[in-house]
C-alpha cells in the first residue's frame, strides 16, 4: 500500500498590515492585507450568517471584523494601519 505524504504549508510571518473595512449600506468586508496589498485574510457580514438588513448593523461589523483579525493572527500581524470606506451606517457608530 502505498501513503501518501501531506506537507503543511509554513505561513509568512507579517508583523506589519492593513486593515481595509468597507461599509456599505447593505454589507460590511473587512480584509486584511500586508503592506505590498496581498490579501491575507477577509470576511464579509453575509459569509458570517447575517442575512438581509441584519449585515448592515453594527453588530454584524464587529463579528465581521473578529472572525477577520482571528485569521490574521495566524500570520502573527502585531501593528496594523486602519482604512475605512463607504457610506455604511457601521462606519458612524463605535
Amino acid at each position: 500500500m502505498n501513503q501518501t505524504v501531506k506537507v503543511k504549508k509554513k505561513k509568512k510571518t507579517i508583523t506589519l498590515g492593513v486593515v481595509h473595512i468597507r461599509a456599505s449600506f447593505n454589507n460590511t468586508i473587512v480584509t486584511f492585507t500586508d503592506i505590498q496589498g496581498n490579501t491575507i485574510s477577509s470576511a464579509s457580514a453575509g459569509g458570517n450568517g447575517f442575512k438581509g438588513a441584519r449585515k448592515a448593523t453594527p453588530y454584524a461589523a464587529q463579528v465581521t471584523i473578529d472572525r477577520a483579525s482571528e485569521k490574521a493572527k495566524e500570520y502573527g500581524l502585531k501593528t496594523i494601519s486602519i482604512r475605512i470606506g463607504g457610506p455604511g451606517l457601521s462606519v458612524n457608530q463605535q
